[in-house]
């Protein structure tokens, strides 16, 4: 077994056994499956020579899974910072490719899906500024960073399933967002929002590398 082969073994072993802790309160073994989960992604991309950029920006999502596997306010910034961090890296990787063509967000169906992507934004916006309280400005923040990396994967050619992972990648952060803010405690969506999130992001970072490498 190749090298290559053990990396992406064991972030897929990693990433189930924390899909069956997903739930539970936060502890080290769960920090540490959540984190290698996604670093031997990156250190996977860099044994194959895929771009750096890809290889920055899962090492940067690695990150922010460390902080958000922790409890406290502080911890949840610095996760936010590096998922934001993560998306700017993802936009540029996917603007910088030969093949990507902002022209496409101006023709169908790059600017109906561009539209779309918009009016979510304005919607998640004036849907959470009133829950997230205190955290109110880096949520309204991160808003536009999720959508635009959104919108950049849509300047690359259909069919390279790219834009599949950035919706997935997309639609985690939704999840978690609605999770972490509206959500009550005694909802009976929380028992399975952990579960979708997981599958949704960590599918989202396996395939970018799938697409890349």
């Amino acid at each position: 077994m190749t090298a290559e082969l053990v990396l992406w073994a064991g972030a897929g072993a990693c990433a189930l056994i924390y899909l069956l802790l997903a739930v539970p309160p936060p502890g080290l073994l769960r920090s540490v499956l959540k984190t290698a989960s996604v670093a031997l992604l990156a250190l996977a991309a860099l044994l194959v020579g895929a771009p750096w950029l890809l290889a920055l920006a899962l090492g940067l999502c690695a990150l922010g899974d460390l902080f958000l596997s922790r409890d406290g306010e502080g911890a949840f910034m610095a996760g936010v910072g590096a998922f934001a961090a993560g998306h700017l890296v993802y936009a540029v990787l996917f603007l910088t490719r030969d093949a990507s063509d902002p022209a496409r967000l101006l023709q169908m169906p790059g600017v109906v899906i561009a539209m779309v992507l918009l009016g979510l934004g304005l919607g998640m916006a004036r849907f959470l500024a009133p829950r997230a309280g205190a955290l109110k400005g880096p949520v309204l923040a991160y808003i536009p960073v999720i959508l635009g990396m959104g919108a950049a994967a849509l300047t690359l050619p259909p069919g390279t399933w790219v834009f599949a992972a950035a919706c997935a990648f997309m639609l985690s952060d939704m999840i978690l967002a609605a999770e972490t803010f509206v959500l009550s405690a005694e909802h009976p969506l929380r028992r399975i929002a952990p579960y979708a999130v997981w599958l949704l992001y960590w599918g989202a970072q396996a395939g970018f590398l799938a697409v890349f490498s």
